[in-house]
């Protein structure tokens, strides 16, 4: 799973998933990307579940690049526990991400398959995303 090394905080604040994506709204590292079309949060392993089923769709045939990395830590207090006594632990982590971001990339000959990999790898994401090429947007 994805998780930093180290944070300077161990909990944050939840924040408010609102606005466009500024940075990392452009496909530049590969041929074609997975764009997000709206905002929420994709847990680790749900950026783990996508990037798995993309590369077992391509049978390793293509480079790809994961745009995005869980930095949030998310708090769970103990099922069956009484209000109060402050914040719960880390639980897992997510990352925070707006419309226009650039989730994932790939670079390869057969641009069918990628289409194909890339609706497999949208299909385990919790949000709505869009299938876009290179120079199409920006």
């Amino acid at each position: 799973m994805l998780a930093p090394k180290r944070v300077k905080y161990r909990k944050v604040m939840k924040g408010r998933m609102e606005g466009l994506a500024h940075t990392g709204n452009d496909v530049s590292l590969g041929d074609v990307g997975l764009m997000a079309v709206e905002c929420g949060w994709l847990t680790s392993r749900q950026i783990e579940a996508a990037r798995i089923s993309m590369t077992r769709k391509m049978k390793r045939g293509a480079q790809v690049w994961i745009r995005i990395f869980p930095h949030k830590p998310i708090t769970k207090k103990p099922a069956e526990t009484r209000m109060g006594k402050g914040k719960g632990p880390p639980d897992h982590w997510v990352a925070a991400v707006q419309p226009g971001t650039m989730l994932y990339e790939i670079q390869s000959d057969d641009l069918v398959l990628v289409r194909d990999a890339l609706l497999v790898a949208s299909h385990k994401l919790p949000i709505k995303t869009k299938i876009v090429a290179r120079g199409e947007i920006g």
